[in-house]
């Protein structure tokens, strides 16, 4: 295997596993996940007819709707028909291929399946490798709210192949780069100063770059691997990684989920940052460096005027990471210096909408 690559050992209460970032992977994965038994893909309508053919050897490939709309419990029960019709047993292995929708969606399946079985994720989109991808966190939506439904099931191994890159359209990799930009706000400065420069950037005829992009998606898996190991059931630090998702979740829904996720963390985040400015957390500016660099990246930072703010605070209020009946949302003082806050009035977070919306 001539293929280089970074690896990042993630440990939790029950083991550890490796995150594996490189191009050219997949071809390879079974050598790279140590997959030794039978196994079966789960892929979506958009990712598997470009990569699934790269994975030799899988006893079936179940292929679902793409798209967030789709990630629902009528679906998983449809992964599970086909996992039986195919007889995967106890000691198979899942392979999630694709996005954080179907990462999310085969490891609630691999959590229940039969009382659960391996799993390895193969994130196909940089915002599944940053950020879904790992930490163990798995699930489905309810009409009530995005993720209400799932379990902690953790992989065995996450193969991210940057070679996926090729085919991933281009917003769709600006929405990822939300997720880069959360990590570098939460706990890495230089990850920030780097999104600022611009000097990630992929162009086309210079391929030498790719290692400065492999660096980029590890350095902010890095970030995520650091707080899930410190914290891995989101008793405490792990829920500043939802910085932008609470506006983000209620964008998302109230869109339709015509808003990609990425897009909505992106407005979320400068909300996050107008209401902390607002509740005198931190300095104003502070917006204005967030809007710049999401903007730098081809993210929006203004909600959308048609999405009504009232029904968006209505959605936040079924949001799980609510407590004890009251919302909380994660604010920032600075970068680097992110906290959850609950009790917040509901005028001021309609007043951090409309202020962020177009």
């Amino acid at each position: 295997m001539k293929t280089h690559y970074q690896t990042l050992p993630v440990t939790h209460p029950t083991g550890e596993y490796n995150v594996i970032v490189g191009e050219d992977l997949l071809p390879n994965l079974l050598e790279l996940a140590r997959i030794n038994g039978p196994f079966v893909v789960v892929t979506d309508t958009n990712v598997g007819p470009l990569h699934a053919h790269k994975i030799e050897g899988a006893l079936a490939v179940v292929t679902v709707p793409a798209g967030e709309e789709n990630k629902t419990l009528e679906t998983v029960r449809t992964i599970y028909d086909q996992l039986f019709a195919a007889g995967l047993d106890r000691k198979g292995t899942l392979v999630a291929l694709g996005g954080g929708v179907v990462g999310d969606m085969t490891g609630f399946v691999a959590a229940s399946y039969m009382r659960g079985i391996d799993f390895v994720q193969c994130p196909t989109t940089l915002l599944s490798m940053v950020d879904a991808s790992v930490g163990g966190k798995t699930g489905v939506d309810m009409p009530q709210g995005k993720n209400l439904i799932g379990a902690f099931k953790q992989p065995t191994a996450v193969i991210a192949d940057l070679s996926t890159f090729q085919t991933l359209p281009p917003e769709e990799f600006a929405s990822g780069m939300a997720e880069v930009v959360k990590h570098g706000l939460l706990a890495n400065e230089e990850l920030l100063q780097r999104l600022e420069s611009g000097n990630w950037k992929l162009h086309p005829d210079n391929q030498s770059l790719i290692f400065n992009l492999q660096s980029l998606v590890t350095d902010a898996i890095q970030v995520k691997r650091d707080v899930v190991q410190e914290d891995p059931f989101e008793h405490g630090i792990r829920a500043t990684l939802n910085l932008g998702h609470t506006f983000g979740h209620a964008i998302e829904q109230v869109s339709g989920y015509t808003v990609r996720h990425g897009e909505g963390v992106a407005m979320g985040m400068v909300a996050a940052a107008n209401l902390s400015a607002r509740l005198e957390e931190c300095d104003p500016a502070l917006q204005l460096r967030i809007e710049k660099v999401l903007e730098n990246v081809g993210l929006p930072t203004r909600i959308p005027s048609h999405l009504d703010a009232e029904e968006m605070y209505h959605y936040m209020g079924s949001d799980k990471k609510k407590a004890a009946g009251m919302m909380r949302f994660v604010l920032i003082h600075d970068v680097g210096d992110a906290f959850v806050q609950g009790n917040v009035a509901k005028e001021d977070v309609l007043a951090a909408i409309t202020a962020v919306q177009e």
